[in-house]
C-alpha cells in the first residue's frame, strides 16, 4: 500500500470516527440536554490537553526530521569521500589507480543497486558491502609509495578511507526507526484523548462544527504520519536517496 494512500485513509479515518461519534451521541442525547452549559473546568483542561500536545508532537516532528536530515548528511559524506578517493589516486601508477577506482565503482554500484534495496526492506547493510568497501581500504593501505608525491597523498587517501567508513557506520545506524515504541504510545495515546476533548466540549451536529472537528482530527493523523514517514530514514515515502552517489558517479547508472 502506498504511503501516502495510507494518509489519506488515515486523515479520512479520523474525520469519519468524529462525525459518526458526534452524530450518535447527538441522537442519543436526552431532550433536556444542553450542549451549552460546559463546565468551565473541562474548557480548561482541553486547552492545556492541546497545549502539551502540541508541544509533543512538535518535539517529535523535529527530532525524526533531524534524524532525517543527519542520514542524508551520512550519504554525502560517504560519497564525497569514496569520490575524493577515486581522484587523489591519479598520482598512482596506471594498474594501481585503475584497481582503485573500479573497486571504489564496484562498491558505490553495489550501495545504489542493491544495498539500498536491502536498507528499506530489512533495515540493515549488506555483508557484500562492507567486503567490497574493506577491498577498497586494502587497496589504498597495501600499496608502498615509490616517490615522495605519492607518499604525500598516501595519509589523505587513507584518511578519506577512514571518512568513508565512518560515514558507512552512521548509516547503518540511522536504518532502522528512531522513535522508540513508548513514544509512539503517547503519541497515539495522546491524540485519542485530545481529539476524545472534542466530545467533553458537547460539539453538536451543526455542519460548521462537524467539518472543524473533522478537520481538527485530520491535522493530527496528517501530523502523526509525518512523524511515521521520517521515522525510518531509508525506508518509507520521504526517505533519504542514494542520489550524492549518482552525482559523484555518474557512470553508475540508477
Amino acid at each position: 500500500m502506498s504511503d501516502w494512500l495510507v494518509l489519506v485513509l488515515a486523515m479520512l479515518g479520523a474525520c469519519a470516527v468524529v462525525v459518526a461519534v458526534t452524530v450518535v451521541r447527538n441522537r442519543a442525547a436526552s431532550d433536556d440536554d444542553d450542549p451549552s452549559e460546559t463546565p468551565d473546568v473541562i474548557e480548561y483542561m482541553t486547552m492545556w490537553i492541546g497545549v502539551v500536545y502540541a508541544i509533543v508532537l512538535g518535539l517529535a516532528i523535529a527530532g525524526v526530521w533531524e534524524a532525517r536530515s543527519a542520514a542524508q548528511d551520512h550519504v554525502q559524506a560517504e560519497a564525497q569521500a569514496l569520490h575524493e578517493i577515486s581522484e587523489r589516486v591519479r598520482v598512482y601508477p596506471p594498474d594501481v589507480r585503475d584497481g582503485i577506482r573500479a573497486d571504489v565503482n564496484a562498491y558505490v554500484g553495489h550501495v545504489v543497486h542493491t544495498e539500498w534495496k536491502t536498507m528499506a526492506e530489512d533495515q540493515r547493510l549488506t555483508d557484500t558491502g562492507t567486503q567490497l568497501l574493506a577491498r577498497v581500504r586494502r587497496d589504498v593501505t597495501d600499496y608502498q609509495p615509490k616517490t615522495d608525491f605519492e607518499a604525500q597523498a598516501y595519509q589523505p587517501l587513507l584518511d578519506q578511507v577512514a571518512a568513508a567508513d565512518q560515514a558507512r557506520s552512521a548509516r547503518a545506524d540511522a536504518t532502522g526507526a528512531t522513535m522508540p515504541g513508548v513514544v509512539w504510545f503517547g503519541l497515539v495515546f495522546g491524540a485519542v484523548i485530545t481529539v476524545g476533548m472534542i466530545f467533553a466540549l458537547q460539539i453538536r451536529r451543526t455542519t460548521r462544527e462537524l467539518v472543524l472537528g473533522g478537520l481538527f482530527s485530520a491535522t493530527i493523523a496528517f501530523m502523526l504520519f509525518l512523524i511515521w514517514v521520517f521515522d525510518a530514514p531509508y525506508s518509507r515515502g520521504m526517505d533519504a536517496t542514494a542520489q550524492p552517489f549518482l552525482d559523484l558517479f555518474p557512470n553508475i547508472k540508477g
